[in-house]
């Protein structure tokens, strides 16, 4: 009998932000792999079984999680975030597609979670409200000279940037040559937003500008979102400014 294995987006943190097909989901399997602490934010059955893995076995996870599925089994691989972005989904059909035809016989399907640079967004106002693309900062994956010409090629074409995976303690440097190459190519007074734990009892939602953002404003659990030249900033006396992006791109600007 094959069985099914649904990837499954947690959100950022915040239970609220938990869409009811996620726990529909949650609800229906039996073992549940993932990232040890995305594991351990579900409140699970005494039939339902956990199987919490490091944050770099990805992998060997998705092949463990196909596996028992293909033996009937109902799983759920469960990310942070939406499991499509920079998650566990494309880890999955990735296991999948070098697997066994078995794998493929499983019943796959992905339910989507509110990620990272839409819940620091809704903190901050709307600084996707105009063309935006999102780049992982990790070259562990992809050389960092790609990640270069995309920085350059999205600052030149007017996109907001929204940055994942920004720093760890193997690629302490990485941001501050983003934030350099970008400086290269943009006014210093575009605003950058540093949000941290968005949704959570921890959050904390910075805003700088490009000319004055360092990389040890934010760790691997920031998402960042840098701006374009049209986006911008609403002061508020008394509370925090909203930043955002206009829907038109200003007459004349190429």
């Amino acid at each position: 009998m094959t069985g099914r294995l649904t990837v499954v987006g947690l959100g950022p943190g915040s239970p609220l932000q938990v869409s009811p097909e996620a726990l529909s989901a949650v609800e229906q399997a039996t073992d549940f792999f993932g990232y040890g602490p995305y594991v351990e934010r579900l409140a699970l059955k005494a039939h339902q079984r956990r199987h919490a893995s490091d944050n770099r076995e990805e992998i060997s996870r998705a092949a463990a999680a196909l596996q028992l599925a293909a033996r009937g089994g109902q799983v759920c691989v469960v990310s942070g975030g939406d499991a499509g972005v920079f998650a566990m989904a494309a880890a999955v059909c990735e296991a999948m597609e070098t697997g066994p035809e078995s794998w493929r016989q499983v019943d796959f399907s992905v339910v989507p979670g509110i990620t990272a640079m839409l819940a620091v967004a809704a903190k901050a106002g709307a600084p996707l409200g105009h063309d935006f693309c999102a780049i992982s900062l990790s070259d562990n994956l992809k050389p960092w000279s790609i990640i270069e010409k995309r920085l350059v090629a999205a600052a030149e074409a007017g996109f907001v940037m929204a940055f994942y995976n920004p720093v760890s303690k193997a690629r302490p440097h990485q941001l501050g040559d983003a934030f350099d190459i970008l400086r290269a190519h943009l006014p210093g007074t575009v605003p950058v937003i540093f949000g941290r734990a968005a949704g959570r009892p921890d959050e904390r939602i910075r805003i700088e500008t490009l000319a004055d953002a360092r990389s040890d404003m934010a760790d691997m659990a920031t998402c960042i979102i840098v701006g374009s030249v049209e986006t911008r900033l609403i002061a508020r006396e008394g509370k925090a400014p909203l930043v955002y992006s206009p829907r038109s791109w200003s007459a004349g600007k190429a």
